[in-house]
């Protein structure tokens, strides 16, 4: 069994990481979690919650057929069935918050935090502390929407248009209720649902044929409500939709198309056959890669998301390649000193990963062990190591191919 020295092993943090991300690879995590089992469990904690409501919610219609319409609210009789009508809603409205949450969308995770919050409170309040599954379910969702937040932070025109769907919903249930219920107090009364549907819709459109007028100080207070939240609605559900659409576009106009920041990967520094081999190696194995170069290569032979152009001598252009949060930085240019200077601009980022630098000429072995590099390569070098083991008839054994592998690392750590 070939032993890799202690310099090369990575720290239970770095190897926690690298095994996220080769999963992540693997299962193609970045495609659908945690937005898709997310988008479920919201959906069926809604389902949990309609059904669980939907024995009392059957009493709603005939009391409110029976319901005589009033000149005030302190007339109108409360119904019996509205202590379940929130957890209803709720319910319905996770459903729809379930759709958004499968595009990331920051508004939904907001909506079904406060929603999942509340619904937990509603459940409490019902059955006491008595911790059932459903109640566990709940409150495992809310949790896992805090610890996953920052992957729900897209504002896009499906969000805006189900923030505006739900709330007109919201509004014009509130007017047609509101408006039966205080029906005495308009002229001629409202006795039905349909009127009570028509001045709604009369009224939120800003028409006012005149047929139904207010008479009661309540019913024309309750018009003044809907009047000033069907302006505050609609300018509102409009800028959700429109805002996103316009962001998006100025800004792939004036800043191009932000791509994905890099984390936990491994960053590849040059365009050579030691790069290309190293690269093809690690996709392999289903680990990231990102490949930095200072020009874009005339035969492009990495996948186009794994490609950046820029001075890796840079700093800030190492900053924006992730080498802040890589697992290993590797400067395997043919230029020993780019390669020198490649590893200090590392080291004063305080990259946490390992460093790996290329050396074409042996005589820079020295100058390169001071820059602390960890693991410093030079194929000529091993080349010409392995040929002499070869022709003097020594044993190529795999530890002794890593300790000449190694060689360079080590020989700095004794001196």
């Amino acid at each position: 069994m070939i032993r890799i020295p202690d310099v090369m092993k990575l720290s239970l943090r770095q190897r926690y990481f690298r095994f996220v991300a080769k999963a992540q690879a693997v299962l193609y995590l970045n495609i659908w979690f945690p937005q898709v089992p997310m988008a479920i469990a919201v959906g069926l904690l809604g389902v949990l919650a309609i059904l669980n409501a939907l024995p009392h919610l059957t009493q709603l219609f005939p009391e409110l057929a029976a319901l005589a319409p009033a000149t005030s609210l302190t007339q109108a009789p409360l119904l019996s069935a509205l202590g379940t009508v929130p957890e209803a809603v709720a319910g319905f409205v996770l459903l729809l918050m379930a759709f958004g949450l499968l595009f990331r969308s920051r508004f939904s995770w907001a909506i079904t935090l406060v929603l999942a919050a509340a619904m937990l409170a509603i459940l409490l309040h019902h059955y006491g502390f008595v911790w059932s599954g459903v109640i566990i379910f709940n409150a495992v969702i809310l949790v896992t929407l805090l610890l996953f937040q920052r992957h729900f932070a897209r504002s896009s025109v499906a969000a805006g248009t189900l923030f505006a769907a739900i709330s007109i919903l919201l509004l014009m249930s509130y007017a047609v209720l509101g408006s039966y219920v205080l029906g005495a107090g308009f002229s001629p009364p409202i006795n039905n649902l349909v009127s009570a549907l028509y001045f709604a819709v009369v009224t939120m459109s800003t028409v006012g044929y005149g047929d139904i007028v207010p008479k009661s100080g309540d019913a024309r207070l309750f018009v003044i409500s809907i009047i000033i939240l069907g302006i505050t609605v609609f300018a509102t559900s409009i800028s959700a939709v429109v805002v996103p659409l316009v962001n998006g576009r100025m800004q792939r106009l004036l800043m191009g198309e932000k791509k994905r920041g890099h984390r936990n990967h491994y960053l590849i520094i040059g365009d050579n056959s030691l790069a290309q081999n190293t690269y093809r190696a690690l996709r392999a194995r289903h680990l990231p890669v990102l490949v930095l170069v200072p020009v874009t290569p005339e035969h492009v032979w990495m996948a186009k998301e794994d490609l950046m152009v820029g001075d890796a001598t840079d700093v800030d252009v190492l900053r924006k390649a992730g080498a802040e949060y890589a697992l290993g930085v590797l400067a395997l240019r043919v230029i020993d000193s780019e390669n020198a200077f490649i590893i200090l601009a590392a080291k004063e980022l305080a990259v946490p990963g390992k460093t790996v630098a290329a050396v074409q000429n042996s005589k820079n072995l020295e100058r390169l062990r001071h820059i602390g590099a960890d693991l410093i390569i030079s194929p000529e070098v091993l080349g010409g190591e392995l040929l002499a083991l070869t022709l003097s008839g020594e044993d190529l054994a795999g530890d002794t191919i890593i300790s000449k592998l190694f060689t360079a690392k080590a020989e700095g750590v004794e001196a």
